[in-house]
This record gives structure tokens, C-alpha cells and sequence, in this order.
């Protein structure tokens, strides 16, 4: 018989949750929630990206997008400038205070992940980083 912890599926979208919660309540001594943190993330390895590029890499909505964006600028984290060659377009970057700001939550990032990590050795860790990035990659 088939119990709810023998379900792979399962036992990612509780993780998931906890993570989520915890992530997301260090998250908040900033003013953040998640989704400003994987914006912020990805804006950090890119010289900008258009709003429909970031819905694309994100898997968000392109509405959810704008708020979060509109979010990021009112708290000075990203701005909107003109694309390059584009007048009519305009990319998201990172700003200064963004860097900054995306420098202390790495750091609750860590201790988030350490708490749930914690029954895991450095290899285990490692390994089970290695294989969720594999899962989490598309096609």
C-alpha cells in the first residue's frame, strides 16, 4: 500500500511549502515576498531583460510581471530604461540598492536552506542540489 511519503510528488510539494513559508517569512524583514526575490535573482545575471522575457524565464503571468516590477521600482530595487536600439521598449535592470538588498537575502537564503537541509550532509546536499536542478531545467 502506497502512503503519502512514498510519493516522490508529494514529499516536492510539501518541501516546496515549508520552503516557501520559511523563505518567504525571512523574505518579509525586507518588505519581499519570493516572487521578488526570483525577479531580483534573475535580473542580478542578466544586463537587463524585457517584461515578457522575464515572464518567460519566471513562468509568470505577464499582469504579475508588471505588479512585481512596479513593486521592485517603488522600493528602488529595479528600474525601467529604455532597450537599446528600441525607443519604444523598455528592460528591467537592477539597481545599486537592488545588488545590495539581493546581498541580505542571500544571506536568509542560506539560512533557510540550512535549516532545510539540515539532516543532509555537505555530499548529500550537493547531490540532491545537483539532481533538482536537473528535474527543474526545461525540456
Amino acid at each position: 500500500m502506497r502512503t503519502l511519503h512514498t510519493d516522490t510528488g508529494y514529499l516536492l510539494y510539501r518541501l516546496g511549502l515549508r520552503s516557501g513559508r520559511l523563505f518567504n517569512a525571512t523574505l518579509e524583514e525586507s518588505g519581499l515576498r519570493l516572487r521578488h526575490y526570483a525577479l531580483l535573482r534573475y535580473l542580478a545575471s542578466v544586463e537587463g531583460a524585457l517584461q515578457r522575457e522575464l515572464s518567460e524565464r519566471l513562468g509568470y503571468d505577464p499582469s504579475a510581471i508588471v505588479s512585481l516590477v512596479d513593486d521592485l521600482q517603488r522600493l528602488g530595487l529595479a528600474e525601467r530604461r529604455p532597450a537599446p536600439g528600441d525607443r519604444r521598449s523598455r528592460v528591467v535592470v537592477l539597481t545599486e540598492g537592488g545588488r545590495d538588498v539581493l546581498r541580505d537575502t542571500d544571506k536568509g537564503s542560506r539560512r533557510v536552506t540550512d535549516e532545510l537541509l539540515g539532516p543532509l550532509d555537505p555530499a548529500e546536499r550537493e547531490a540532491l542540489h545537483e539532481l533538482l536542478r536537473r528535474v527543474a531545467e526545461p525540456g
